[in-house]
């Protein structure tokens, strides 16, 4: 049986994205999105992080950077978008997160015309 990191802390989170949504409503700008769903974090006291920045280095230099929308309780990365559906690059991306930051946990939340919508993406086995 696979193991499921941190099950109520992503749960919360989860519910505070649908909590977010119930409030707001669809049609907002993914910022907005992110500034309410910080604002709500910080209401209920989680711990987290905004627009953190992780970096990959090649030879010395770095080659690659990225910005997370948050990383949760230093323990789960949260992505915010706002489209009809899930696609294959912004899961492709958050996989990519996981493997540079070293997280086990990426949480992708889609908000969308028919309501919120997400994924638990977990960091692949490192072979």
């Amino acid at each position: 049986m696979a193991k499921l990191f941190h099950p109520e802390l992503s749960y919360k989170l989860v519910g505070l994205a649908f909590d977010v949504f119930n409030k707001t409503g669809f049609g907002m700008s993914e910022k907005f999105y992110q500034k309410a769903f910080a604002e709500t974090l910080r209401k209920e006291n989680i711990p987290f992080k905004r627009e953190c920045m992780i970096s990959k280095d090649y030879g010395g230099s770095k080659t690659a950077r990225w910005f997370l929308d948050f990383v949760v309780d230093d323990k789960i990365v949260l992505e915010l978008k706002v489209r009809p559906r899930f696609g294959y690059t912004d899961i492709k991306q958050v996989v990519e997160y996981l493997k540079v930051a070293g997280y086990q946990l990426a949480i992708l939340i889609y908000f969308t015309r028919d309501g919120v919508k997400y994924r638990r993406i977990l960091k692949p086995a490192q072979n």
